[in-house]
């Protein structure tokens, strides 16, 4: 499963970068790339909302475990 997070986390990290140029230049890398709201961009929109809602659970999934161990 370590796996999987860290690939969630890496594509959440690219849209929170994306996110921070729109904010700070108004420049959204993604529509640069990839053609304002084509099909491609929204389904990279829609990957990075659904990586982030993956890792949420799944981080809260980890601190429930962690709470559980015995030291």
């Amino acid at each position: 499963m370590n796996v999987v997070k860290w690939i969630m986390y890496s594509i959440v990290l690219i849209g929170a970068l994306n996110w921070g140029l729109i904010g700070a230049f108004d420049f959204d890398l993604i529509s640069f790339l990839f053609g304002e709201m084509s099909a491609l961009s929204r389904i990279i929109y829609t990957i990075v909302g659904l990586c982030a809602i993956g890792y949420f659970i799944l981080s809260f999934k980890d601190t429930k475990e962690c709470s559980t161990y015995n030291y």
